[in-house]
């Protein structure tokens, strides 16, 4: 019966969006981002118009690349538990997604292609993909009608930043066995052995019971198999479109140490993270900075003298989250956290990845009372116990992953200062007299750096929480982004530092006469270094 749930669920929401197409009779036309202007070195400098689109501030928006922060999927008979993402096509050019799975401790263990027509959208079953090998369809998609049908409103199959060649006539349809057990095998017990030179002698991921990782998908000009991890995609075959948006449901999630007792399900927008600026043609960088953004979303994989060809907006070290846990109704929550790891994606190097560093977790009651570890009842006191993360992870607020809940409350909120302590591989990129600039390696920093911090900057992160609770005989379960203090451009945070959105509080504007900009108490700032 449970196994009938999941199908049905699965069936209703990968069909639900052609139930409310409707009739256009104009095309929809994006609007040209803005750019920023550079001043010197940790001095801001503002832009050149009000388009918000040139920003590290990350939305709901058409983006380049979607990012699946945490999937699980049970890869047994049972079928208990399954991931399903949809990626739409909001242009009405054809495009391309290249979609790269992840293990948690991020070695990318497939990678395919999804052949998208004007306004298309394509659903995926993660448990269809790991457990029957099969993507998308039987035939998979491509430029034809039997793959992928053209609406009215779509050119052709057209793209004017496709490749001469796209190489997408043969698209899976169906993987290849012998791979698709290593697949699994990778996912759920880090052993990664396809045969032959790809097999890896080291683990590639963590042991559990269910398939975890998580995925991006990229808009790309061609149909091919290089991974993010090669810095050859990112001048072969990487576009810069912002035209893709993005959803997941996880299908039977439980709380973290618990087994759901009902089939349920919970979904919200993937992080969609914008090329800025957007457009142009793959393999052709631009001619000055790639970017305004001080580093980008790819920066540990991208090529060592151009960081920043991918262009997309970085994320956020540092984050408020709700939580809920006890009481009648059984509240539990989970955050699902996705963090940034180190340079390499090769077997030898993301054993790395496995146990990332915390900076700082505070955990705050409905009382304001914080608690950052286990209560201090002798002498000396211990640090506070904050627990290293793989890269990927789903975690239960009442485990051990987090500051004890010591009160009667039952709900609240934690401050995240995720930053891992950064990497010498990790850069900014400066403009010096407009020539772009490089900061990386050994004795690397930058404005953005906090004590603590080894190299120019801190790492990215995202945090979903997902709640849980029963109303009688009802589950309940919902998902939703917690809330970052700072966008990716924002200085790293020392662990300690006065808790506050990032630049501090309070903060006074330019032009106001009732205070004094850096003044006390006026000393926050709403200004984002540059690096």
């Amino acid at each position: 019966m449970k196994k009938l749930l999941v199908l049905a669920m699965m069936a209703t929401l990968l069909m639900a969006g052609s139930a409310f197409a409707v009739s256009r009779t104009t095309p929809l036309t994006p609007h040209a981002n803005a750019t920023f202007s550079f001043g010197t070195p940790g001095t801001a400098s503002g832009p050149t118009t009000t388009n918000n689109d040139d920003s590290c501030d990350i939305g709901v928006a058409p983006a380049a690349t979607l990012l699946l922060p945490y999937f699980e999927v049970d890869v047994s008979a049972n079928r208990t538990q399954d991931t399903l993402f949809t990626i739409t096509n909001v242009s009405r050019f054809s495009q391309i997604a290249h979609v790269t799975v992840w293990t948690d401790w991020s070695f990318p263990v497939l990678d395919f292609n999804i052949f998208l027509t004007g306004y298309d959208v394509q659903g995926i079953s993660l448990s269809q993909v790991l457990v029957q090998g099969i993507v998308a369809q039987n035939n998979g998609t491509g430029p034809t009608t039997a793959q992928s049908p053209v609406g009215l409103l779509s050119t052709n199959y057209t793209n004017p930043n496709f490749a001469a060649s796209i190489n997408c006539a043969s698209q899976p349809g169906q993987i290849n066995t012998t791979l698709l057990a290593a697949i699994r095998s990778a996912l759920t017990t880090g052993i990664y052995n396809p045969g032959g030179s790809l097999t890896c002698a080291t683990a590639v991921g963590g042991t559990h019971t269910n398939a975890i990782g998580y995925i991006t998908i990229d808009v790309a000009s061609n149909c091919s198999l290089a991974l993010p991890t090669d810095s050859t995609y990112y001048t072969s075959s990487m576009l810069f479109d912002n035209v893709f948006i993005g959803d997941y449901q996880q299908i039977g999630p439980a709380a973290g140490g618990t087994t759901a007792t009902s089939i349920d399900a919970g979904g919200n927008a993937m992080v969609h993270i914008r090329a800025v600026p957007e457009g142009g043609p793959a393999g052709t960088p631009l001619s000055t900075l790639q970017t305004n953004l001080p580093f980008t979303f790819y920066d540990r994989y991208t090529p060592a003298l151009n960081r920043t060809v991918d262009r997309r907006q970085p994320l956020p070290a540092l984050w408020a989250a709700r939580y809920i846990q006890g009481g009648t109704g059984a509240f539990a929550t989970n955050y699902k956290i996705w963090r940034e790891g180190f340079p390499g994606g090769s077997c030898g190097t993301v054993l790395q990845n496995s146990t990332l560093t915390i900076t700082e977790v505070i955990r705050f009651d409905e009382h304001e009372n914080p608690s950052t570890g286990t209560p201090c009842i002798v002498s000396p006191c211990l640090p506070a116990n904050v627990a290293n993360t793989p890269e990927t992870i789903a975690a239960n607020t009442a485990s051990g992953t987090f500051p004890t809940l010591a009160g009667a409350d039952v709900g609240g909120w934690m401050y995240l200062n995720l930053n891992n302590g950064g990497s010498t591989g990790y850069s900014v990129t400066r403009n010096v007299g407009g020539v772009p600039t490089i900061v990386t390696g050994p004795g690397s920093t930058s404005n953005l750096s906090a004590a603590g911090t080894v190299g120019p900057r801190p790492s990215q992160n995202w945090v979903i929480v997902e709640m849980f609770g029963n109303v009688g005989a009802n589950r309940l379960t919902v998902d939703f982004d917690a809330a970052w203090l700072g966008n990716g451009c924002s200085a790293g945070v020392a662990p300690s530092a006065t808790i506050a959105p990032a630049g501090g509080a309070p903060v006074c504007p330019a032009g106001d006469p009732g205070c004094t900009p850096g003044v006390a108490p006026y000393t926050g700032t709403n200004t984002t270094p540059l690096p």
